[in-house]
């Protein structure tokens, strides 16, 4: 019953890690997009911080609770080392966004298009880790 529990938060969290994930490179899009055209980006800053910070705490409980998983289930299976793969994928992911939030601050801006493919990037990333959650293909 436990476990069950676990599974449910791990879930929960590692959903709200994802909302995070999709949602920042969004911001990022309209913030590069505004500044080309002259507009005022105080508020897209303040969001993209608020929402980074969001994301990094609430990723510390989904690790968590995936780590109690995987500590009470063992490293059985190719999918969990397949999964393992694309979180770890998953974790560089939001190194980015942090990096590109402080070239951001710095000045160091790149075309819109650039974080529109980064942003639909990181379904190359969940598709795969729910893939292997779920079906368990090895």
């Amino acid at each position: 019953m436990l476990q069950l529990w676990i599974k449910a938060l791990h879930i929960l969290f590692f959903t709200s890690w994802m909302a995070g994930i999709f949602y920042l490179p969004r911001i990022f899009v309209h913030h590069a997009e505004a500044l080309r055209e002259g507009q005022d980006v105080r508020r897209l800053v303040i969001m993209e911080f608020r929402l980074f910070r969001f994301m990094s705490i609430i990723s510390m409980p989904a690790l968590g609770f995936g780590l109690w998983l995987w500590l009470g289930y063992g490293l059985t299976g190719g999918w969990l080392h397949a999964k393992l793969v694309f979180v770890g994928l998953l974790m560089i992911y939001h190194w980015l966004c942090y990096v590109f939030m402080r070239d951001f601050q710095r000045g160091k801006i790149r075309p819109g298009v650039f974080y529109r493919f980064f942003n639909e990037s990181s379904l190359l990333i969940f598709i795969p880790i729910l893939y292997f959650a779920v079906l368990k293909p090895f």
